[in-house]
């Protein structure tokens, strides 16, 4: 299967007429249809959720769900769009041992496999996400008021835990060849 990327964008010459210039086409090559990657970072009260673009290049945040909300919002999204793997956050502490969160993220991942049988689930230490997504906040200029918001430090954190995901596999990928 061949897709195909076009980009256009409108050009103005100087007597003000508009001419529509390609600025570039490329076509990917894909051997297998590929879903998208979903990132969870799953938390007792909001859950942070990011997907990847269909070619799993790109990491983007999707929003924050109601924990209690997480599975029934899986069920739609993964109705809407192929998903290929979730992704969820290992809660591990300093020395490599379960964290507190564990116990609580267990369950879930337990009752993830059981709604979605056919979609393998991957799990990658998450630590720091929040303190990184956090900062992350602080670089972009974002005021007090607006680094408050819980929600956005969640989908935030999905966003670096999937990034970090997607490197990760490229470098082991890279390594084998």
């Amino acid at each position: 299967m061949f897709i195909v990327r076009e980009s256009e964008k409108n050009g103005h010459k100087m007597d003000g007429e508009s001419e529509k210039m390609t600025t570039f086409a490329f076509l990917v090559k894909t051997d297998e249809f590929m879903g998208r990657i979903v990132s969870i970072d799953y938390g007792k009260k909001r859950t942070g959720i990011a997907v990847t673009d269909e070619l799993q290049l790109i990491a983007n945040a999707l929003c924050t769900v109601p924990t209690k909300d997480i599975l029934t919002f899986l069920q739609d999204y993964t109705a809407k769009e192929p998903v290929e793997l979730f992704l969820v956050g290992k809660a591990v502490q300093m020395d490599s041992t379960d964290s507190e969160s564990a116990r609580y993220i267990e369950p879930f991942v337990r009752q993830l496999a059981k709604t979605f049988p056919d979609i393998p689930i991957d799990r990658m230490d998450e630590r720091f996400t929040s303190k990184m997504a956090f900062q992350t906040m602080i670089d972009a200029g974002l005021h007090k008021k607006a680094r408050q918001n819980k929600a956005l430090v969640d989908a935030l954190s999905a966003t670096i835990l999937l990034q970090s995901y997607m490197e990760s596999r490229k470098y082991k990928e890279r390594k084998m060849q």
